[in-house]
């Protein structure tokens, strides 16, 4: 935690709020039942959180700088030329209507529309680990044409409203500039029906196998048009191979995998395909849209698909471990500075896991 720590303790401009933001750290990691702005102070020594909320509100330190260090902080430990980003987004239950962002609006995470902030986050995977490294704070378009709203949430001035796809795409080309290394990208049907988002991840020449609709309409390779359903339906029973899409909590997560090429002109040692994933036991199929290196096999495609698990595992972890949805904070700037903070401790615990996995002493957080 010490190393950890004196990576971002120079974003901080005074030492007051950089020992702060160690407490806060290993409060995050340690093993309290709650992780909210009294118990953190409490496992610190204060008798209120007015420090705590301090750090995420008004102390001179900068937020995406943090960000920016944990990304490093990761690769550094994690990083791999195969590894994989993963984008996707996430619900933070909320009360009121003051929150930044908050309305009722669709939450995975509780599987149905209520009131909420939504974030939207990227991830890294490797044979090494997984961990958080980026993430933005969704803004319907109610918020954002409402300026005095958004004042009130000390959401800046120049904040306009973005769409997820958007917000996916920033992400994605911070983490390209920055150098991570990374083999392909994967997402959801939410972000990859998104025609331009895949044109500009060919633009960037990387990698993706991004799951789309049933009725998304296919360029063929005879020069015509077809359906996702339609093209994978005409696949001889001998197309499908059983696969396995990962390791998962009960084992090899297995199922019937085919792909078909499309597209007509591929670019030199690149290919495009698409992907179909079949259940075992309820024949339902999902469907991925594919572009990468022409000598791509089959199995690599459908691991590539089941990596996108890890930014759920991720999810899970951090709200679990590193207290990402325990803020209790309602403007712009303390949601990125807990957010930021939350996504370092869980690094700092998925390189624990990393080191205890090849057999070296794990990291303390004293």
């Amino acid at each position: 935690m010490d190393r950890l720590h004196a990576r971002i303790g120079p974003r901080f401009r005074r030492s007051e709020p950089r020992r702060r933001a160690r407490q806060y750290l290993c409060g995050l990691v340690s093993g309290l039942g709650r992780k909210n702005g009294w118990t953190l102070a409490e496992q610190a020594g204060d008798v209120s959180p007015d420090g705590m909320q301090r750090l995420l509100r008004w102390a001179d330190w900068d937020v995406d700088a943090v960000r920016d260090d944990v990304r490093d902080y990761v690769v550094e430990h994690l990083g791999d030329p195969a590894g994989v980003l993963i984008v996707d987004d996430t619900g933070f239950l909320k009360k009121g209507t003051r929150s930044a962002g908050v309305q009722r609006q669709y939450s995975g995470t509780a599987g149905r529309t209520e009131n909420c902030q939504v974030g939207t986050f990227l991830a890294y995977r490797s044979a090494k680990g997984h961990a958080l490294i980026d993430r933005q704070l969704y803004l319907p378009a109610s918020w954002t044409d409402d300026r005095d709203r958004c004042r009130a949430a000390g959401i800046p001035g120049e904040v306009q409203f973005a769409t997820k796809v958007q917000m996916a795409r920033e992400m994605l080309a911070r983490a390209f500039d920055a150098g991570v290394p990374v083999g392909w990208v994967t997402m959801d049907e939410a972000y990859g029906q998104s025609k331009s988002l895949r044109v500009w991840l060919e633009q960037r020449d990387a990698g993706y196998v991004v799951a789309t609709r049933r009725n998304d309409d296919m360029i063929t390779t005879s020069m015509g048009t077809a359906r996702a359903d339609q093209l994978i339906a005409n696949l001889p029973a001998r197309a499908w191979c059983r696969l396995s899409a990962g390791a998962g909590a009960h084992g090899p997560r297995e199922y019937w995998w085919a792909r078909v090429p499309v597209r007509i002109c591929w670019q030199p040692g690149r290919g495009h395909w698409l992907l179909a994933r079949r259940s075992m036991t309820t024949g339902e199929i999902a469907y991925y849209v594919c572009y990468g290196p022409r000598r791509t096999r089959l199995v690599d495609l459908a691991r590539i698909a089941g990596a996108r698990w890890a930014i759920e595992e991720c999810f899970q972890q951090a709200k679990n471990e590193a207290g990402l949805d325990e803020y209790q904070v309602r403007d712009w700037r303390a949601w990125y500075a807990h957010i930021t903070l939350s996504m370092a401790a869980h690094a700092w615990l998925s390189v624990a896991r990393s080191l205890t996995a090849k057999g070296d002493p794990a990291p303390t957080a004293t």
